[in-house]
């Protein structure tokens, strides 16, 4: 018997499901198939580098170059000139942070950011403390989100720079960053917003939105690993000290050979979500909608973050009186996580889920369901019913649960030390 399709523009797909069934798209997303195809090429018989001039493998290179631009460009509304190549969304955001406050250090050196940023922007934030920066860390409210107000208040006369993510990686809220990009403008502080989980999932017009760099990435949009780009405004113009240092490549921005076969990737995935976007953001919305009906038909389970400011994708939920990693490995049958990709081998609690004031047993019970182009009902159905069975069996053996059960305040109790 064959097994079933399902069309993705021009594309069949096979709809039968393989376990574990994946639902961690925001760690990573398969890459299309279409995708794929049009690498190939260029790891094959177009093989040349894009800064040889000289010959036709060159001008074929920087053709297909210049055309990968010209679709990431097109997805977020920008001109081809301002998007810059690098590694992916890490490199971008230390090009970007790294790279504006060392321009505009003579003007000042405070910068603001979130406690729920990404890791690549956390770190490299608290690199430049190290040598002589300063930073306000934001507290988002329980729903995840900040206010432009929270914002006004840290602001500080030497301030030059502000970085908000516009998607949450954990929890998939979506910041306000038009307001901020309006408040940033006004201010003559340079608004970065690192978009790595948002491309192909809200619609981003950076000839509205004030924005002056924006990180991007093409393995969360179905593209490959080891690609991404960095949005660096001309008008206004903004300014960046260079972070790698060689042939002057990118405008002088990013020296480096360019992955032609990795950027034409980048390129494809972006072309295609332009073009199927508002139609994959309805049938993933339901198919989320979906699965979230069918976990809160289990007790006391906590969905985290915002669900009118969220991506349709994703869906963070707490399974109280459950250990987390003891859920994951119950569920095996379905890949999800507990967490961001890049720290969810660590046994401490979702610090994204503490920054939101979840306590410590909520956070460590947190489950992250990302869904995406390839998930179908049964995938949905078959993850409602497991989890239905595994917590009910997790709590089986807990006392924790039976006293709740029995209306015992758990908190209250006097735990005896030893």
């Amino acid at each position: 018997m064959n097994a079933p399709e399902k069309n993705v523009g021009q594309v069949h797909f096979e709809t039968a499901p393989h376990f574990p069934i994946y639902m961690d798209y925001s760690a990573t997303t398969p890459i299309d198939p279409r995708v794929a195809d049009k690498m190939i090429p260029y790891l094959r018989e177009q093989f040349g580098n894009p800064a040889s001039r000289s010959h036709m493998y060159g001008w074929t290179a920087e053709k297909a170059v210049e055309e990968a631009r010209g679709h990431v460009a097109a997805l977020v509304n920008a001109d081809p000139r301002e998007i810059i190549w690098t590694s992916g969304a890490t490199e971008s955001n230390n090009l970007a942070i790294k790279g504006a406050a060392q321009f505009y250090k003579t003007k000042g050196k405070h910068i603001i950011t979130v406690k729920t940023e990404h890791k690549s922007v956390l770190d490299t934030v608290r690199e430049l403390e190290r040598i002589g920066f300063e930073a306000t860390y934001l507290e988002p409210q329980d729903n995840g989100l900040i206010t432009v107000e929270q914002l006004a208040a840290a602001v500080r006369p030497d301030t030059i720079l502000v970085s908000v993510m516009l998607v949450n990686n954990e929890i998939g809220v979506i910041q306000p960053i038009d307001e901020i990009g309006v408040f940033c403008r006004s201010k003559g502080i340079i608004f970065h917003c690192d978009a790595a989980q948002a491309t192909g999932k809200v619609v981003i017009d950076l000839q509205k939105t004030k924005v002056d760099l924006m990180t991007f990435t093409a393995h969360k949009t179905y593209g490959p690993k080891g690609v991404g780009a960095l949005y660096v405004c001309r008008k206004p113009r903004v300014r960046l000290e260079a972070q790698m240092h060689g042939g002057g490549h990118e405008r002088g921005l990013r020296s480096g050979t360019l992955p032609t076969h990795q950027i034409v990737g980048m390129g494809e995935a972006f072309r295609i979500a332009k073009e199927e976007m508002d139609s994959e953001i309805g049938r993933i919305q339901a198919l989320r909608d979906r699965l979230a009906k069918g976990l809160q038909e289990i007790e006391e389970v906590y969905i985290n973050g915002d669900m009118d400011h969220r991506v349709p994708h994703n869906l963070n939920v707490s399974f109280n009186y459950v250990e987390g990693e003891s859920l994951i490995m119950a569920i095996k049958d379905i890949a999800v996580s507990s967490g961001s990709a890049c720290t969810s081998a660590s046994l401490e609690p979702s610090y994204v889920l503490r920054a939101l004031g979840r306590s410590d047993e909520l956070a460590h019970s947190s489950i992250r369901f990302t869904i995406g182009r390839f998930s179908t009902e049964e995938d949905i159905d078959f993850a409602v019913n497991l989890l239905k069975s595994k917590v009910h069996k997790l709590r089986d053996l807990s006392p924790l649960w039976d006293m709740f059960k029995d209306g015992i305040d758990i908190n209250s109790i006097q735990w005896a030390a030893h």
